[in-house]
């Protein structure tokens, strides 16, 4: 049977933020999905992220990180508001931007990602994450000190056996090609202030729960939903971590849904 679900009745337009390591490239089996159901779609590379030239020890903070997603929505029209997807650490950007531009953004939807609360300093959920992820979980992915802050680099067993794993070979080769040096910032985080009530709790919030996950367990998907209080929530069956490559029709329908609900 032809695949015939119609969310566009209304056009919404979505900005999609990659996480750690990744860029916009990552988006590249979604894009076309989302803009032939005639949505805008707007994809970016972060700071020292896919093609952007800085380089990790060029960025200090998850606000400089962030910028680019800033310098996006700081170009939109008056009164134009958008659909802000963050997967995985790209949660942590949606969120500082949602603080940043509370009325901009119709829905930020955390795809499998890192939700903060507003109880909380930002980096409370990826040290309880950290606290409860032993140093052999993380098999190859290497760590240095990179300025003030920790960088990482994915290596190929963890990328394969815990982001990737349902993904076909030459997606893991294509990440395995363009995947770059990252950070959490959790030093940085631990010394921000909390999020707002009025800015980043004022804007509606959806998770995206991928149930194969095995870099940010379902498990701990459900306590952040619950941390911070969530009530949209939509389960793609049978998604690893990288949903927009191993589930793209199901994850471009579920952002659909999700954005219908909202004006």
């Amino acid at each position: 049977m032809a695949h015939t679900t119609n969310y566009t009745d209304s056009k919404k337009h979505f900005i999609l933020v990659h996480g750690a390591s990744h860029g916009a490239w990552c988006w590249f089996k979604i894009k076309p999905l989302l803009e032939s159901s005639g949505h805008k779609v707007k994809v970016l590379d972060l700071a020292a992220s896919g093609t952007n030239l800085k380089k990790i020890e060029d960025v200090d903070t998850l606000y400089q990180y962030s910028e680019p997603l800033f310098e996006v929505l700081e170009s939109l029209p008056p009164n134009e508001k958008v659909v802000l997807v963050g997967h995985s650490l790209g949660g942590l950007n949606i969120a500082f931007a949602m603080e940043k531009f509370p009325s901009k953004i119709e829905v930020g939807v955390f795809l499998t990602a890192f939700v903060p609360d507003t109880q909380h300093k930002p980096s409370y959920v990826l040290e309880q994450y950290c606290e409860g992820t032993t140093a052999s979980e993380w098999l190859d992915t290497s760590f240095s000190q990179c300025g003030n802050k920790t960088s990482m680099l994915f290596g190929p067993n963890f990328l394969s056996t815990k982001l990737y794993q349902l993904c076909s070979i030459e997606d893991l080769d294509l990440v395995k090609c363009l995947k770059r040096p990252s950070s959490l910032f959790i030093e940085n985080l631990s010394q921000e202030k909390n999020f707002s009530k009025e800015g980043y709790g004022s804007v509606p919030r959806a998770y995206v729960v991928c149930t194969e996950d095995l870099a940010i367990p379902l498990k701990f998907q459900r306590w952040m939903i619950q941390n911070a209080g969530i009530d949209d929530v939509i389960e793609i069956n049978g998604a690893d971590h990288m949903a927009m490559i191993c589930k793209p029709q199901q994850l471009s329908d579920s952002l659909q849904q999700i954005a219908a609900k909202y004006k």
